[in-house]
C-alpha cells in the first residue's frame, strides 16, 4: 500500500515540478515582452545567467532550523554515508543481514527523551523520527536516487524528490525500500520507509509551516543466531556455506509498523515589527505496533500457554505543544510553552498466572502535561539555547538542556552541552505480554536520572569531543536463567540498577592530505566506572581510511579508491533477543578484537556516482571469530555495488 502511495506522490510532485517549469518559462517570456526593444544576444545572455542555480540555492533545513546544502562531492565523508541508514554508522555494529538490528559500540549515540517511549529499541535504528525528517528550499526540482546491492538476492532503493512550486511553498516525497534474503537460514529482511511532506512560509516570514507523514514497516525473519559457534569458527568449507549452519528458530518473524502525522507552525502577531510575540504550535500523532510470530514453539524461551506464538504490542500517542515566544534581534527569543502528551500502550487480554496469584494487566495509558521555557540566542559568532521543562501532572518528569557554541571561522568552533533529565521508563519495561510464560511482566520502576556533560572542539586539523555521563536508576534487560538451567535457555526480563554508573568517552577525528592521498582517522576511547557489568562497551573503537583521489579523462571522471580499517577491543557485548526486540546484557562471552578491512572504489561523472565495495575482504584469512552479538556472526566477505544519482531539474 505504501509503495502505491509513494508512486502517486512521485507523480504529483513531478507534475508540480513540470508546472513550475512551465510557469517559469511563461514568466521569463513575459519579462522579455515588457522590456521593449533590446539586443537579442544580451537578452539571451541575461536570461541564461538568471536561470543558473548555484548549490547554495538547494537548502536542507532541520526541525531545529539548522541549514545545510545538498552535497554532491566525492569525498570520504560521503563514502561513509553510502549505506542503508544513509548516515555515518561509526559506533554501530550491524547484524549479518541488511535491515536488521545494530549493536551499539558507542554509548554516546544513545539519546534520551523524558517522556515514556514505546521501547523495542533494537527495531528502531532505521525508523525515521521527527528530527530525522528534513525540509527543503530548492531553486529547481531536486531528485536523489540511491541503489545498493545487499547481502544476497536483494537490493536497497532510496528515491527522493522535492520541488518548490513557488519561492514560499515546497513539497517532498521519498521512499526507501529494502529486500535482502541474507546468507543464513530464516534471515530475510523486508523494510520500507515512506515520507511525504512540505513547508510553507509567507513572504514576510510571518507564518511558517512544516508538515509530514511517514509510513514505516520493518519485517525481519528472526533465527535467534547460530546454535554452534564451533562450527562457524572452524572455517570448514562445509560451514562457509552459511545456510548449512543450524539456527535456533526456523519460522520466527518480527514486524514493527508505524504511521505518523506531524506539523509544526508559528505565527508572528505583528506584520512588520520583527520584535514581536510569536505563537507556536506543534502536533504529533503516531500509532505503532510490534509483532512477534512463531508457529513452532522453541524451548529456548521456555514453556508457553499456546501451541504457537502470536505476540502483538499496540501503541499510540498524541502530542501537542502550544507556546508563545517573544523575539528581539539583540537579545534573542524567549518562549514559554505547555506540552500535552497522551499515550495508550495495550494488549487485547489480561493474563492471570500461578493459580490467579499473578495478574498482568493489558494496558498502560496516561496523560502527561508539562510546562517549560526555551531561550535562544544567535548573534554574530555565538549561538546558544537553554530549555527547562517540568511536569504539571502527578508524574515526576523534568528536563534541563543547555547548549552554547562559538564559531571563530568556517573551520574552527567550540561547543558545550549540559543535560539533566528525570526520565519516565519506556513502556516495554513497564508492561509486556507474551504467549511464552516467562515473558510476562508488569513493573513500577523508578525514573531514570541522567546527567551529561559534552564538550566539542573543531579545527582544520582535528575534531575532538568529550562526554561525561552519570546514570542513576538505569534500566536494562538481562537473562534470568539460572546456571543449573539449560545453557541455551533465555528468560530475559527488565531490571533497574540501584547504583551509579559513570561513563566517560573521548572521540577524535582528523583527515590528513598528502597530495592526491588522504588518511581519515576516527578514534573513540570509553571508560565506565560501575560496581557491576551493566553498561558494557569496548574501551577502544577505531576507523582508519587510506584513500587516493584523482581526475581522469581530461578531468571528466573523478575517482576515489582506498581501504578502510575498523577495530574494537574485546568486551562483553550485549546479546540480541528477537522476541522482545531488545539487546540484553551478558557476561558469558567476550566479542571483538577482530579487524575489519573494506576496499572501496567510487567514480563520479557530473552528478552520477558509481560505487563498488569489497566488505570485510579479510574474513577468510584472519579467522572466523567475528560476531555482532554472541551467537550472531558479523558479515562475511561481500562485494557491494551501487549508484547515487542526483538531478537538479
Amino acid at each position: 500500500m505504501l509503495k502505491k502511495i509513494f508512486f502517486i506522490s512521485i507523480l504529483l510532485v513531478t507534475a508540480l515540478s513540470f508546472a513550475q517549469g512551465k510557469m517559469g518559462g511563461m514568466a521569463l517570456k513575459r519579462d522579455v515582452s515588457k522590456s521593449g526593444k533590446t539586443d537579442s544576444r544580451d537578452e539571451a545572455e541575461k536570461s541564461a545567467a538568471d536561470t543558473i542555480a548555484t548549490i547554495d540555492m538547494y537548502k536542507i533545513i532541520s526541525l531545529e532550523n539548522d541549514t545545510t546544502y545538498v552535497d554532491t562531492t566525492l569525498s570520504i565523508k560521503r563514502e561513509y554515508l553510502s549505506n542503508y541508514l544513509r548516515k555515518d554508522n561509526f559506533g554501530l555494529l550491524p547484524l549479518a543481514n541488511d535491515g536488521q538490528a545494530y549493536n551499539v559500540l558507542d554509548f554516546g549515540l544513545v539519546g534520551y527523551n523524558p517522556f515514556p517511549e514505546f521501547g523495542f529499541k533494537a527495531k528502531h535504528f532505521a525508523y525515521m523520527q521527527p528530527e530525522d525528517i528534513h525540509y527543503y528550499n530548492v531553486a529547481t526540482p531536486y531528485t536523489d536516487l540511491m541503489y545498493r546491492s545487499t547481502q544476497s538476492q536483494g537490493q536497497i532503493l532510496d528515491a527522493f524528490v522535492t520541488v518548490n512550486t513557488s519561492e514560499n511553498l515546497n513539497f517532498f516525497a521519498g521512499y526507501k525500500g529494502l529486500k535482502s534474503i541474507g546468507k543464513y537460514i530464516n534471515a530475510i529482511s523486508s523494510n520500507g520507509n515512506f515520507r511525504i511532506g512540505g513547508s510553507y512560509n509567507t513572504t514576510n516570514k510571518r507564518y511558517l509551516l512544516r508538515f509530514h507523514f511517514t509510513g514505516q514497516d520493518f519485517s525481519n525473519e528472526e533465527n535467534g543466531g547460530i546454535v554452534s559457534t564451533a562450527n562457524f569458527e572452524s572455517g570448514d568449507a562445509v560451514y562457509t556455506q552459511r545456510e548449512r549452519l543450524d539456527v535456533y528458530f526456523k519460522d520466527a518473524k518480527s514486524l514493527l509498523k508505524g504511521n505518523r502525522y506531524f506539523f509544526d507552525h508559528s505565527f508572528r502577531l505583528s506584520k512588520s515589527n520583527p520584535n514581536s510575540v510569536v505563537i507556536h504550535h506543534q502536533f504529533n500523532y503516531e500509532n505503532k505496533f510490534f509483532q512477534f510470530t512463531q508457529p513452532t514453539l522453541s524451548q529456548r524461551f521456555g514453556d508457553a500457554y499456546t501451541t504457537s506464538v502470536y505476540n502483538k504490542t499496540r501503541y499510540n500517542r498524541m502530542y501537542n505543544l502550544i507556546g508563545a515566544a517573544y523575539a528581539t534581534e539583540k537579545l534573542g527569543s524567549v518562549e514559554f510553552y505547555l506540552e500535552d502528551y497522551n499515550y495508550n500502550y495495550y494488549y487485547r487480554s489480561v493474563i492471570l498466572a500461578n493459580d490467579f496469584s499473578v495478574r498482568v494487566p493489558n494496558a498502560v495509558n496516561d496523560r502527561i502535561d508539562t510546562y517549560g521555557a526555551r531561550y535562544t540566542y544567535h548573534k554574530n559568532k555565538w549561538y546558544g539555547t537553554a530549555t527547562i521543562s517540568n511536569s504539571i501532572t502527578n508524574q515526576s518528569l523534568s528536563n534541563i538542556d543547555l547548549k552554547a557554541s562559538y564559531k571563530y571561522n568556517e573551520s574552527t568552533s567550540v561547543s558545550f552541552r549540559y543535560q539533566k533529565m528525570n526520565k519516565l521508563p519506556d513502556l516495554n519495561y513497564q508492561l509486556y505480554q507474551s504467549d511464552y510464560k516467562a515473558y510476562n511482566w508488569s513493573n513500577n520502576f523508578k525514573n531514570e536520572k541522567v546527567n551529561s556533560f559534552e564538550f566539542e572542539g573543531k579545527t582544520k586539523w582535528i575534531d575532538a569531543s568529550l562526554q561525561y555521563t552519570i546514570l542513576n536508576d538505569h534500566l536494562y534487560f538481562a537473562n534470568t536463567a539460572t546456571a543449573s538451567a539449560e545453557m541455551d535457555t533465555l528468560y530475559v526480563k527488565p531490571f533497574q540498577y540501584g547504583k551509579t554508573i559513570n561513563y566517560l568517552s573521548l572521540k577524535a577525528h582528523n583527515n590528513l592530505s598528502f597530495g592526491r592521498f588522504g588518511l581519515d582517522n576516527t578514534v573513540l576511547y570509553q571508560n565506565v566506572q560501575q560496581s557491576d557489568n551493566i553498561l558494557n562497551v569496548p574501551t577502544l573503537v577505531t576507523r582508519n581510511s587510506l584513500y587516493y583521489t584523482d581526475r581522469w579523462f581530461k578531468k571528466a571522471l573523478q575517482v576515489q579508491t582506498g581501504i578502510t580499517f575498523q577495530y574494537f577491543t574485546k568486551y562483553y557485548g550485549n546479546d540480541y533477543n528477537p522476541l522482545i526486540g531488545e539487546f540484553y546484557i551478558q557476561e558469558k562471552r567476550k566479542m571483538g578484537g577482530f579487524p575489519l578491512l573494506d576496499f572501496f572504489l567510487n567514480a563520479k561523472i557530473q552528478e552520477f556516482q558509481l560505487f563498488l565495495k569489497a566488505e570485510h575482504f579479510n574474513a577468510s584469512f584472519t579467522g572466523y571469530d567475528y560476531y555482532s552479538a554472541p551467537n550472531y556472526p558479523y558479515r562475511d566477505f561481500t562485494i557491494r555495488f551501487g549508484v547515487i544519482w542526483n538531478f537538479f531539474s
